[in-house]
């Protein structure tokens, strides 16, 4: 059994991104009979033949029995999702980490597309693209006005197909046409660097098939560049997730042999189960263990060398997974914001060759016994994303913001104890916080349209990546005034 995570949905907010994500449990169709309500699935075929018979217009039967599934499932909460044809492939692009495009990373400047970066040995790296290069038009339609989405809608497309981008590339004060021809991109969801002499940061932004392999082979090449590493920063902000298997293989990498990563417990007795730092829980496929290279060809430096890592709202399930497990076994101190709470476990059961149900099965646990669904993880050091405080981050969406959240079954009733005064007023601080994050946003975006509103991630102006480094030296870290532990939430009957 393999066990993938899906992203379900995103909140962005100009250049400041919050995501949520969920555990999935990859599994064939279970044939379980259970006894069928008769008189409510009579009322719901006779609620099918009224409408198909006397609605205005003629209904497409599929379609109609499409949409009363995913109402079905889309009222237990907000992770549990029926996969029409098209969301299934979407979904199997999301964990695979692959896609048919040219191969760019990207962000929105002066309403512009600019290229973060090309991916290596993609299309667009091949046709000379450069970090900076803005991308003015999408074969033929203009650029300024469009969505980040649209544009990436545009660009992507089938195998083989060309597309025509017109750059403009400031530094040589020219614009030019480049044809691309698309192909599938493999994504890089890691980064590393140097930061500065002895200190290392590594990024990664989500969890995909090959995460792990691109982790091994990236700390590889920082420890050849560098062998006498004093420290390293794990960089897991705005990270919604992945594949499990590669959060127990990420968590392994640092942790001793065969310690508790992470467990499970629901209903079923295949989703009771513990994950431990051991091979036989994180190789899917067999074949050879990177993170047992990685170790040998770093002489293990990775579990013993000085460690910080960085989450904040937008860090959810699997980077919550590792988060969790490095704080529970003393490996790690976390800084940043209080993560966004996505503890629940997803089984995803195939209904046909291009149709699927992801239902939520089991809740998690850190190896302390912890739930952190609704909660999240609390770092040991609360540190604002910039020094005038965590700007946009009230915009964010967690997981107890959204409607049908599961609990994490240790809610006090609201009918039973009354909400007291102080979370009262907590909660009217959150509101008031949100309304100047709204109104800071819309000024600051009117100021300059499309620009980045925080810090690069990893840049020189990363504030909260500093007081990380900070951290690692035994210098004095600029701790947050403002930010505190949401109290649990109140769970109506």
């Amino acid at each position: 059994m393999s066990h993938k995570l899906k992203i379900a949905g995103w909140l962005a907010v100009g250049a400041v991104a919050g995501a949520l994500t969920t555990v999935q449990l990859q599994a064939v169709a279970r044939n379980t009979l259970t006894p069928l309500p008769l008189e409510e699935l009579q009322q719901l075929a006779a609620v099918f033949g009224m409408v198909k018979t006397d609605y205005v217009e003629p209904v497409d039967e599929k379609q109609l029995i499409s949409d009363a599934i995913s109402g079905m499932v889309a009222s237990l909460d907000p992770h549990s999702q029926y996969f029409d044809k098209k969301s299934f492939k979407e979904f199997r692009e999301g964990t695979s980490g692959r896609f048919v495009g040219v191969g760019i990373e990207i962000t929105m400047e002066d309403g512009l597309v600019k290229v973060v970066s090309p991916i290596e040995d993609s299309p667009a790296f091949r046709a000379g693209l450069k970090s900076g290069d803005l991308i003015t038009k999408i074969d033929d339609t203009a650029v300024k006005g469009l969505s980040i989405n649209d544009a990436v809608k545009l660009m992507r497309g089938e195998p083989r197909t060309k597309v025509l981008l017109t750059i403009f590339r400031k530094d040589e004060n020219r614009t030019f046409p480049v044809t691309i021809t698309r192909e599938e991109i493999k994504t890089q969801s890691v980064k590393t660097k140097v930061v500065e002499p002895g200190y290392a940061w590594v990024r990664v932004s989500q969890f995909q098939d090959r995460t792990i392999e691109d982790f091994s082979r990236k700390v590889e090449a920082l420890y050849k560049e560098d062998p006498k590493l004093k420290g390293v920063v794990l960089d897991l902000r705005n990270d919604p997730g992945g594949l499990l298997d590669a959060a127990v293989a990420l968590s392994a990498a640092f942790l001793p042999e065969n310690v508790t990563v992470v467990s499970t417990n629901g209903q079923l007795a295949d989703s009771k189960s513990v994950y431990t730092a051991a091979p036989q829980h994180y190789l899917r496929r067999g074949g050879t263990d990177p993170i047992k290279r990685l170790s040998e060809n770093t002489k293990g430096f990775l579990k013993t060398v000085p460690l910080v890592v960085l989450v904040n709202e937008g860090s959810a399930s699997a980077s919550e997974i590792v988060a969790g497990a490095l704080q529970d076994h003393k490996r790690a101190k976390i800084l940043g914001s209080q993560t966004f709470g996505k503890g629940s476990v997803q089984t995803v059961r195939p209904l046909g060759p291009d149709t699927g149900l992801k239902l939520t099965t089991a809740r998690y646990y850190t190896p302390s016994g912890k739930s952190i669904q609704a909660t999240g993880i609390v770092p040991d050091v609360m540190v604002d994303e910039t020094l005038e405080g965590n700007v946009f981050a009230a915009l964010r969406t967690r997981e107890a913001d959204l409607q049908k959240h599961l609990g994490n079954g240790n809610e006090v009733k609201a009918t039973e104890t009354p909400m007291t005064d102080a979370q009262r007023a907590a909660e009217q601080v959150r509101e008031q916080e949100r309304e100047v994050a709204r109104k800071r946003l819309e000024e600051e975006s009117k100021k300059n349209p499309g620009q980045r509103l925080v810090p690069e991630f990893g840049s020189e102006k990363d504030f909260q990546l500093q007081q990380a480094l900070n951290q690692l030296k035994g210098q004095p870290v600029i701790v947050s005034k403002t930010q505190t532990t949401r109290p649990p939430e109140k769970k109506e009957n």
